[in-house]
């Protein structure tokens, strides 16, 4: 059993680290504007902890699911990609996701917190790890003025369903 769990951990984490250094590159490269026939294309817009009302509201986060495909070596999960685009000055509150997640940034500086953590500013080419479950305290666009995106990699169960769960703060 010890054998087995071990097995699927390392694939996880080697399906993540391949579908990150071919998929960041991919979507550098590739015509963002593309929507795909199943429905991926969709758009999440993240609301910030102070947007919505009055002339000081922050931007919103958008999500762009890019993919979702079934793990044929990991029996009952799937690995989801999403370009995540932050406007400058846009803001995501607290919230956690559904499985694990490796955050790649594209372009920009971007700045993150994990509960029980320092905030961190990443920058293009740096990435971040988020365990299944864990609290993600906030992380917003580290420039006024100039827009930053991520690339994340879901790792969670077949659903493909929601990607984020918003917490109260």
């Amino acid at each position: 059993m010890i054998e087995d769990i071990s097995s699927r951990g390392l694939a996880l984490v080697g399906v993540a680290a391949i579908a990150a250094g071919l998929l960041g590159m991919a979507v550098v490269q590739s015509n963002r504007a593309s929507t795909a026939a199943d429905g991926m294309g969709a758009h999440v817009h993240m609301t910030g902890a102070d947007a919505g009302e009055g002339a000081t509201a922050r931007p919103t986060t958008t999500v762009k699911p890019l993919s979702c495909e079934k793990l044929p070596n990991v029996t009952g999960h799937s690995i989801t990609t999403a370009l995540v685009e932050f406007p400058p000055n846009a803001y995501t509150p607290r919230h956690r996701h559904p499985g694990s997640v490796t955050a790649f940034v594209i372009k920009g500086a971007l700045r993150s917190q994990m509960e029980g953590g320092p905030a961190v500013t990443y920058t293009q080419g740096q990435t971040w790890f988020e365990a299944p479950g864990a609290i993600h305290s906030f992380a917003e666009n580290a420039s006024a003025t100039e827009p930053a995106e991520l690339l994340a990699i879901f790792v969670a169960e077949d659903d493909c369903g929601p990607l984020t769960i918003p917490l109260p703060n």
